[in-house]
């Protein structure tokens, strides 16, 4: 991947990351000002509230899907600013693909046996206590849409922590902690929320920073997106769309767990188990494509 990345410059890496945000931030703001001459003013309140809660489908579409202005920043930036094909962002397209299929299933067969355990492990035995949030069969008809949502969303993220600024980072700098670190670090601050997580905001920007090395090492290691693309996914999938915890961003999932987000103690002892999953995926994925 970072082939396509060496005719650049860390003033010009610089300015393309400026770009970026600011693309980020000029499209995302051009799809809500559409969203806004679409639709009656009533209508477009209720969806901007429904966007920040997370508490509907609709809501949550809304929300993923909008985070597609980030990935077509990446691309944007990655053609005015190095002269880079969008798709060179991915590494190798056919295996890319491959590792992303044999990542995913991996990261299933793990996603269950890591499930079925921590409903069964004390503090938290939670097959008891998670309560229905969606009928199965709407929530199987909303799957596909779902899906596709989820794959904009970490698609996105992607694109630009790991298959644009690692890549450019790579292509100029020896030192792999400098291109490991600074993307994860940067992809942590972006989930910064004190608002939402309270006292417990900068822990869960160190997961997120952990989180963002992992993904960034499997990139490293396989040369394409497509193994921390499935690690994303895979996560996103089970934490919105399967067994959400109780707070924001319950639109999408089948099951709400006892786990309140408010609750800073609940919280705190709740994070290194879902790191201990992170991590275990990170090793399954690994040991999958033998990287």
């Amino acid at each position: 991947m970072t082939d396509p990345a060496r005719r650049t410059s860390l003033p010009r890496l610089a300015m393309g990351l400026g770009l970026a945000v600011a693309l980020t931030v000029g499209i995302g703001q051009g799809l809500l000002a559409l969203a806004e001459q679409v639709l009656s003013a009533q209508t477009h309140a209720a969806l901007i509230g429904q966007m920040r809660r997370g508490d509907t489908a609709l809501g949550m579409y809304a929300l993923l899907f909008s985070t597609g202005a980030m990935g077509m920043a990446a691309l944007i930036t990655a053609r005015l600013v190095h002269g880079r094909r969008g798709r060179s962002l991915l590494g190798p397209l056919p295996l890319a693909l491959r590792q992303f299929g044999r990542a995913a299933l991996a990261l299933l067969l793990i996603q269950v046996l890591l499930m079925g355990l921590l409903m069964l492990w004390p503090p938290w035995p939670m097959a008891a206590q998670m309560l229905p949030a969606m009928a199965l069969d709407r929530w199987a008809l909303l799957l596909p849409l779902t899906l596709l949502a989820l794959l904009v969303q970490t698609g996105s993220e992607e694109l630009l922590f790991r298959g644009y600024l690692q890549s450019q980072l790579a292509a100029r700098l020896s030192r792999p902690w400098v291109w490991l670190l600074l993307p994860s670090a940067l992809f942590g601050l972006g989930h910064w929320a004190p608002g939402i997580y309270g006292g417990n905001a900068g822990l869960v920007t160190l997961w997120a920073v952990l989180f963002g090395l992992a993904a960034a090492d499997l990139t490293a290691r396989t040369g394409t997106l497509g193994p921390a693309l499935a690690l994303h996914l895979m996560n996103n999938l089970v934490a919105v769309a399967v067994a959400a915890p109780n707070g924001p961003m319950t639109g999408l999932a089948l099951y709400i767990l006892p786990i309140d987000i408010e609750d800073e103690a609940m919280l705190r002892a709740f994070l290194p188990v879902d790191l201990l999953g992170i991590g275990v995926g990170w090793l399954a994925v690994r040991l999958a494509l033998r990287v």
